[in-house]
């Protein structure tokens, strides 16, 4: 038995999932590994969370993100048990329900689902903000360059130096004069398979949170962006456009200024997207992520169309390789 084991042992020994034998759940980007844990006398669930220090992995992040979350009275997990030394999470478990499958299943909830996760950002946006990182214009910029050093490079095998610091100077021009201002907290990975539909529950409730344990303060269009382009499912473009509408008339904020950022700041999404996913194909034997890289692809060219990013736009559609089967291929083998 590892030390890990005998760690993760003693921590559910101490809940009443003592003697459980903990069973494998989907993972995913990260190093963290998920099991979920099920009392065979009363059938209630937990979920332990192994994210290991020795991986760079650290769950102090997500337990004070989660704390701030449920104090505002959103569906974050409660914290159970914890040892954050070594790096082990007891959580509750908010079920199987991601709004990806319900949209699936039951497509007549499918707007009521983006009303209630937009109506949680906007409760979000309106409340005091938690000490955070900024995820600013040079963060930004240097995350959607790996578009470059990851995405391209691994399809062309060429060196993208000259090119990213090019992309670097413009696109932080960009970011500083589209998306500074007032920070809210952007979870950063707002989308239908990170919520959780909960219809116990009432209200804002209703919608179950995962994977925000990298929240930084950022501007408030970031994670309606992200549950609106979202690239694992196709969001209807009347959807997307009533929640924009609805997230706008519910904060007043400011609508063209809003708009430009949204669009802006999706390009940088998407194009930081690329070069996770080259990486995780390229770096970490996980080349399944690069089938996601299409639809990715079809977000980025869509908003290159604004005109805040015409200094930009050329320069990334023709430095960039569209992720054509054959290009997929190549980082599938690398």
């Amino acid at each position: 038995m590892t030390n890990r084991a005998v760690v993760s042992k003693a921590i559910i020994a101490r809940t009443k999932w003592a003697g459980v034998t903990p069973a494998p759940l989907a993972g995913d980007a990260s190093n963290r590994i998920y099991h979920r844990l099920t009392d065979p006398a009363t059938h209630q669930t937990a979920v332990l969370m192994d994210a290991d220090p020795q991986k760079g992995e650290d769950v102090r992040p997500f337990v004070q993100a989660a704390n701030y979350l449920r104090d505002l009275g959103l569906s974050a997990p409660e914290i159970l048990a914890e040892d954050e030394d070594f790096g082990f999470l007891l959580l509750e478990d908010l079920g199987d329900d991601l709004f990806a499958r319900v949209a699936a299943d039951q497509p007549e909830l499918e707007r009521a689902l983006y009303e209630a996760a937009t109506d949680v950002l906007i409760h979000l946006h309106q409340s005091p903000v938690m000490e955070l990182d900024s995820y600013g214009p040079r963060m930004m910029t240097q995350r959607a360059s790996m578009a470059f050093s990851h995405y391209a490079a691994g399809i062309t095998g060429e060196d993208q130096s000259d090119i990213e610091a090019r992309f670097t100077k413009l696109f932080q021009d960009i970011l500083m004069d589209t998306a500074s201002g007032p920070k809210v907290v952007v979870l950063r990975d707002y989308h239908a398979e990170n919520l959780l539909w909960l219809p116990d529950r009432s209200g804002l409730a209703r919608v179950g949170l995962l994977d925000f344990q990298d929240a930084m303060l950022g501007h408030p269009a970031y994670d309606l962006m992200s549950l609106l382009q979202d690239i694992r499912r196709t969001v209807p473009a009347g959807i997307e456009m009533t929640m924009i509408n609805r997230y706008l008339q519910a904060t007043g904020i400011d609508e063209h200024a809003f708009r430009q950022a949204y669009a802006v700041l999706g390009v940088q999404r998407n194009m930081r997207i690329l070069g996770v996913f080259a990486r995780l194909a390229v770096e970490r034997d996980k080349p399944g992520y690069v089938d996601l890289m299409p639809p990715t692809w079809n977000h980025l060219v869509r908003g290159l169309n604004h005109p805040a990013l015409a200094s930009v736009s050329d320069l990334i559609l023709k430095s960039l390789p569209a992720p054509t089967p054959a290009n997929m291929q190549k980082l599938k083998n690398r």
